[in-house]
């Protein structure tokens, strides 16, 4: 009876210590996720800057990305055209949210004499002109590049009409071919989609009277 004892206890001990190990082998050989952020253009690189008139409020967003661009996963396209979804490379916010993030700091670079609100804001305060922008593609390869297409709307937040709308055809190399090359290019085009933005903005400011209707770049 001692022995058959001895014996259930080694057997539930011998148990329990695998148990115990697999679990630390399985946790030291897990791989965390590496999250990436949409950063400004580097320091030493020129910003172009556009004249707008002080007190010049504007809103930038909704910003709308397609469905299968709204995940934490970054999500790239193969030659044969699938999509991949990478599992451990990430977005460290909604891409959407990040997108129109950027464009405000880029716009705070190039339009220095204008204050840039997020959306949804306080729609009480005096806002003069409202940016809304779709994304309409968003295609990165690795092995390649990366090509943005968005259509966008500047907008008289006052009388609720709109005054432009443009289509924007970007392409950006990825260099290096791996997912912070790929987080680095996204930056450079909608950097360069700011900058788009940020030319007719201070057009329609300084000419106040001329309205720009479904011009197409």
């Amino acid at each position: 009876m001692r022995r058959l004892r001895f014996f259930c206890f080694s057997v539930t001990a011998c148990g329990l210590l695998m148990f115990f190990l697999s679990g630390c082998i399985s946790a030291g050989s897990s791989i965390n996720p590496r999250f990436y952020m949409l950063k400004q253009l580097e320091d030493n690189e020129v910003v172009q800057k556009f004249n707008l008139p002080s007190g010049i409020i504007t809103v930038i967003g909704p910003v709308a990305i397609p469905q299968y661009l709204d995940r934490p996963q970054m999500v790239t396209q193969e030659d044969k055209g699938m999509i991949d979804i990478a599992q451990f490379d990430r977005w460290g916010e909604s891409l959407d949210a990040g997108i129109a993030r950027l464009i405000i700091e880029d716009l705070n670079l190039m339009l220095p004499g204008g204050t840039f609100e997020v959306f949804p804001c306080n729609f009480a305060i005096p806002l003069n002109y409202q940016v809304i922008v779709g994304v309409i593609q968003l295609d990165c390869n690795l092995k390649k590049e990366l090509s943005l297409v968005a259509q966008w709307s500047i907008i008289d937040a006052n009388t609720r009409k709109m005054l432009l709308t443009k289509r924007s055809d970007l392409v950006q190399a990825i260099n290096p071919h791996n997912y912070p090359g790929l987080a680095k290019a996204l930056s450079r085009a909608v950097s360069s989609l700011s900058a788009e933005i940020a030319q007719n903005l201070s057009i329609l400011a300084n000419q106040p009277k001329k309205i720009l209707q479904n011009e197409q770049s």
